[in-house]
């Protein structure tokens, strides 16, 4: 049986879902060598939690500025500088001496990241049909939990085999040779690609242009994006404290070895693969089906929040080591199914600074990650409970579910007051 050559618009997000991939391996990979790495620097859980923030202080403030390097320079430029940051400090990591060090090369790390997703968000409104966007997000975020379930074994296998230090070299030649074939294969103009077919344009309607107008109206847009930036946060704070803690809550609160613990952290990540997924795809068929966008996004992201929460809340009363992975498998199903349509709703609104809004929105994720895991370590620190920390995230749940009627992604954003 023979195959045709995939269509270009195909290769494009093909690339897409291995660039999340890879960043999710490099983001979380500290997550996994955490307790070898405290081990051998010497490292409190409060001092832990500020090495995984420092990730997040660049991430979230260059969001805004990311987003709109993204909009003003194309996705192909922007996303191969970012890359090279991110080999960098990935490598840098593995040779680290202390904690300044360690938070330095997260610190790194965040800038490298920080425009690489809603620059990513530019290029799918360029490349994609509109009525595939929750498909778009939805699969390119699955690939990010698939790095999330992959990075726990993975991590293991390189440290039996070598140690923790070399599994970041071994990471970030990996991230190189993403960046050496995005630089390759991407335009930012589709019209201008090689291979691409004249169906493939004439489904990219409105017709996208290359060229943005160079004055953005932030403020108003800025206005219009905060609720969702609001909503954006109350789900971010629950997926940091997964990314940062759950293989370390399996390592100590339950005893297991590094394996071990690593696989059961793979099996609650995995959960996402299929949540975000599911949440593409579920998004995009109400849409087909009833015309209604507010139905489309903001009903999934509400039902997402709300399911997770409820699975969250048996943790606080249950210790047995199945239910309580159980419990983590479909909240964090649950919590994924956010991703596509939240990740949609910025490409909705302002579909010409789709890059600038997702920025916007993505501000609230990158908040969070400064918080959620220092919170999440103090209060294991003065409680030594690791179910008290995740009240804080049966509550923002809720306040997301309920903030998503301020969403609104049915209303466009005009440039122009009145256009």
């Amino acid at each position: 049986m023979r195959f045709g050559t995939p269509r270009a618009g195909t290769v494009v997000l093909a690339l897409l879902c291995a660039m999340y991939l890879i960043l999710y391996v490099d983001r979380v990979n500290i997550s996994t060598a955490a307790p070898l790495i405290q081990a051998d620097l010497g490292l409190s859980n409060a001092q832990l939690g500020l090495a995984f923030s420092g990730f997040a202080y660049p991430y979230a403030f260059f969001q805004l500025f990311g987003g709109w390097l993204g909009d003003r320079f194309g996705a192909r430029r922007v996303l191969v500088a970012c890359g090279l940051l991110v080999c960098v400090a990935t490598v840098l990591t593995g040779a680290v001496g202390g904690l300044a060090s360690l938070f330095l090369a997260r610190l790194a790390l965040g800038f490298g990241e920080g425009a690489m997703f809603p620059t990513a968000t530019h290029a799918m409104a360029r490349w994609v049909p509109r009525q595939r966007y929750g498909f778009a997000q939805g699969i390119t975020h699955a690939f990010a939990r698939l790095g999330n379930a992959l990075t726990p074994p993975l991590i293991a296998l390189l440290i039996a085999l070598a140690s923790w230090r070399a599994s970041f070299a071994v990471l970030g030649c990996v991230s190189l040779a993403w960046v050496v074939a995005w630089a390759w294969y991407f335009r930012d103009d589709p019209r201008t690609h090689p291979s691409i077919t004249q169906a493939e344009l004439e489904a990219l309607t409105p017709p996208r242009s290359a060229a943005q107008p160079a004055v953005i109206p932030w403020r108003r847009l800025a206005r219009r994006m905060l609720p969702v930036t609001a909503v954006d946060f109350c789900y971010g704070w629950t997926l940091w404290l997964f990314l940062s803690w759950i293989p370390s809550f399996f390592y100590k609160a339950y005893h297991l070895d590094l394996k071990s613990s690593a696989l059961f952290a793979a099996g609650v990540f995995l959960a996402g693969v299929v949540g975000d997924t599911v949440g593409g795809l579920l998004s995009d068929a109400i849409l087909k089906r009833t015309g209604r966008l507010a139905a489309a996004r903001s009903g999934v992201i509400a039902v997402g929040m709300l399911g997770a929460a409820a699975f969250l809340v048996p943790l606080l009363f249950i210790r047995d080591l199945t239910a309580v992975t159980l419990c983590l498998t479909a909240a964090f199903f649950c919590v994924e199914l956010v991703v596509a349509p939240i990740w949609a709703v910025p490409m909705d609104i302002a579909p010409r600074r789709a890059g600038t809004a997702s920025g916007m929105m993505n501000l609230g994720f990158g908040l969070a990650g400064i918080v959620s895991p220092v919170v999440f370590g103090y209060a294991l620190d003065v409680t030594g409970s690791w179910t008290v920390p995740f009240l804080a995230s049966i509550a923002l749940l809720c306040v997301g579910a309920l903030m998503t009627v301020l969403i609104r992604p049915d209303e466009r954003f005009a440039d122009a007051p009145g256009a």
